[in-house]
């Protein structure tokens, strides 16, 4: 990967297919840190175009994806400020053909699903949802509150691609994600480095604690020090560091989760919560993909943000590296998609 001092091929705007959205500055760190290439800013915007980006390339099987990363402003986060920056992507990018929401989410854990910390949350089309439902809109009717968002399926192309890397893993039991992640910390030394604070590396099994619902944290600490250890959750050891990938329902909406007895009341067969996505409904084709930071309870803290945000942007590279770059070509500018939607 070349690095950002170096002379930095210019590309039109028009040749760029990926969308890549990350509302975090440590999202977007972990996302500039895949880019095998990274390429000049771009020449113009649109007018009325206010993101920020970074431009470059993830190496396919047989070509190069080039990509645009794109950041929410600083301190305005949430699913209206998301719609907003991937609508301005568009008007600067036509070309692009899908999005990629990458960055960190709350774990929903339960019997079906041991989620830990750094674990990746992908959303994949599940019966009456495209992958992501946003749970704070809806209307009230006689039978209750009843949602109405629902995110629409990924393009086929990325279904296809998940599809042949869900295989892959189970036939050899393991991901490229520790690979990726060694690739970046030789280049970028400093996201190894945690002398500053947490880094983007693993945080360690100790620091992974889940506790019961109706346990709240203890002492002035952000750190569970001070919480009473016989009211964690007892979980089957793990044999090693790699993060588990998990496929299905994420949901949406502009509210922090931090009680977990609302994530349960809420979470109807879901993985995780994260902000953003829910604004892209009907809006732009796009996959979401989540590392999993903290369990959306009392005991929620930043330490695990860098490394959920490595985990997530890693997973996006490998789905990117096994896409084919002429079923991208062939796939519709995600500008036609949204205009047909909107007939």
């Amino acid at each position: 990967m070349n690095k950002m001092g170096t002379s930095l091929p210019q590309l039109d705007n028009s040749e760029y297919a990926v969308g890549w959205i990350a509302a975090l500055p440590h999202e977007r760190a972990a996302a500039k840190a895949m880019l095998d290439k990274v390429h000049a800013p771009p020449r113009h915007k649109h007018s009325k175009d206010h993101n920020s980006y970074t431009l470059g390339s993830i190496d396919g099987p047989n070509g190069e994806h080039n990509v645009v990363i794109a950041s929410l402003p600083s301190g305005r986060y949430g699913t209206t400020t998301a719609a907003t920056a991937a609508q301005q992507m568009l008007s600067s990018f036509p070309s692009i053909k899908f999005g990629l929401m990458v960055g960190i989410g709350g774990g929903i854990p339960s019997d079906d699903h041991d989620i830990r910390l750094g674990d990746v949350v992908v959303s994949q089309p599940t019966g009456a949802f495209g992958g992501v439902r946003q749970y704070d809109f809806g209307k009230v009717t006689a039978r209750g509150f009843e949602e109405c968002g629902a995110l629409n399926c990924p393009p086929e192309v990325l279904l296809n691609a998940m599809g042949e890397l869900q295989s892959n893993h189970e036939m050899m039991g393991s991901t490229s994600i520790p690979a990726i992640l060694e690739a970046v910390y030789q280049a970028y030394p400093a996201m190894a480095d945690s002398r500053r604070g947490p880094a983007y590396i693993y945080q360690g099994v100790e620091n992974d604690r889940l506790f019961c619902p109706d346990y709240i944290h203890m002492g002035g600490k952000k750190s569970c020090e001070e919480c009473d250890c016989t009211k964690e959750i007892q979980r089957p050891e793990r044999l090693d560091q790699e993060p588990f990938i998990h496929y299905g329902t994420i949901a949406s909406g502009n509210k922090v989760i931090k009680d977990a007895k609302v994530r349960d009341l809420l979470a109807k067969n879901c993985l995780c919560f994260e902000m953003e996505a829910a604004g892209l409904m009907n809006q732009f084709p796009c996959l979401v993909i989540r590392g999993i930071c903290d369990y959306c309870d009392s005991h929620k803290n930043d330490r695990w943000q860098k490394y959920a945000a490595a985990t997530a942007a890693a997973y996006a590279k490998e789905l990117l590296q096994a896409t084919d770059a002429s079923d991208i070509q062939n796939t519709p500018e995600a500008r036609s998609v949204m205009d047909s939607r909107e007939l």
